[in-house]
């Protein structure tokens, strides 16, 4: 039979104690992103993972979905959600964004308002009244602070304590990384203890094909002007990856033939252009050698179609 001391019965103790202390002091939460468009809030979200997992343009309503974000450490779990910009919908599409943005309204444990030194306050009252009446901490970002003086950022954050006087406010450069480290810190003080909601390796909730069509998407932003982005949606058909490379065909979808036209360009020009820039984007995401090929398909007024917004993932549910 083995004995054990009085003292190793009380150094176990004590190890237990630690134990389930270090378990109940694990941290995990859903930090979600809000705000009107083109205010900085995928830059943000791309700053506060350390990946590149919204695009960023310099256009607005560059973002439809609400993308996950988590960023792991081995006491925490942040899971980070950009969306889209807060708008009032012209067709169904922009109804499906914002209710994107609104979702983000229920299930958040700290909410990151983001807004910037030029867009007016006052913009969008009825989502701003929303976010007012949170219970949750409310963290109000005032972005792009680089632009803007002393003088007039005081005022800008006196006009929004008035408006929003329960959140706290933290003046910000994303694009420049001010103010980010700090923000990343008080994110942390106002996680719930909690254990993690996914794998500990795991950087999105988003498949490999999402990224896919978004990179190609954004070439087609940069690319192109007026109304043809907005016109665009992008489906991968076939994704098939081995140990070396990843072949990829993708649909670009347009609503009328004139747009089909603009975007395939003269002789091809410039969708092959579109495809070149989208290649080189995936070999660096993916890490792999890319082998791509996009067509073009007309299909009429998807935006307004819920069948068709539905079976391209507009669904916040």
């Amino acid at each position: 039979m083995r004995f054990f001391s009085l003292k190793t019965i009380e150094l176990n103790f004590l190890i237990v104690k630690f134990c389930k202390i270090q378990f109940f002091m694990h941290k995990a939460g859903f930090v979600n992103i809000v705000g009107n468009p083109n205010v900085g809030k995928s830059t943000l979200m791309n700053q506060l993972v350390g990946e590149r997992i919204s695009i960023a343009t310099f256009k607005a309503q560059t973002t439809r979905h609400r993308i996950m974000g988590i960023v792991n450490t081995d006491d925490m779990q942040i899971v980070f959600s950009d969306t889209p910009g807060v708008l009032k919908p012209n067709y169904k599409m922009q109804e499906m964004m914002l209710a994107f943005s609104e979702s983000a309204l229920a299930d958040a444990d700290v909410l990151l308002y983001v807004t910037d030194v030029i867009e007016n306050p006052e913009k969008n009252m009825e989502f701003l009244e929303k976010v007012k009446k949170m219970q949750i901490p409310v963290l109000l970002l005032i972005n792009k602070i680089d632009q803007s003086d002393p003088k007039k950022l005081g005022d800008i954050v006196e006009k929004w304590h008035s408006l929003l006087p329960n959140a706290e406010i933290l003046p910000i450069s994303a694009k420049n990384k001010f103010g980010t480290d700090m923000l990343l810190k008080r994110i942390k003080e106002l996680l719930p203890e909690s254990p993690a909601f996914f794998d500990k390796d795991q950087l999105t909730d988003k498949p490999a094909r999402f990224f896919v069509s978004e990179i190609i998407r954004e070439k087609i932003l940069l690319y192109y002007d007026k109304e043809i982005p907005y016109s665009v949606e992008v489906r991968v058909e076939r994704f098939k990856e081995d140990e070396k490379r990843i072949h990829i065909n993708a649909v670009i979808y347009v609503e009328r033939d004139s747009q089909k036209g603009i975007i395939i360009g003269h002789q091809g020009i410039a969708l092959k252009k579109v495809n070149t820039e989208s290649r080189k984007a995936l070999e660096k995401f993916f890490d792999k050698k890319i082998f791509l090929e996009t067509f073009v398909k007309v299909d009429k007024d998807w935006r307004s179609s819920q069948r068709e917004l539905d079976a391209f993932g507009y669904n916040p549910e």
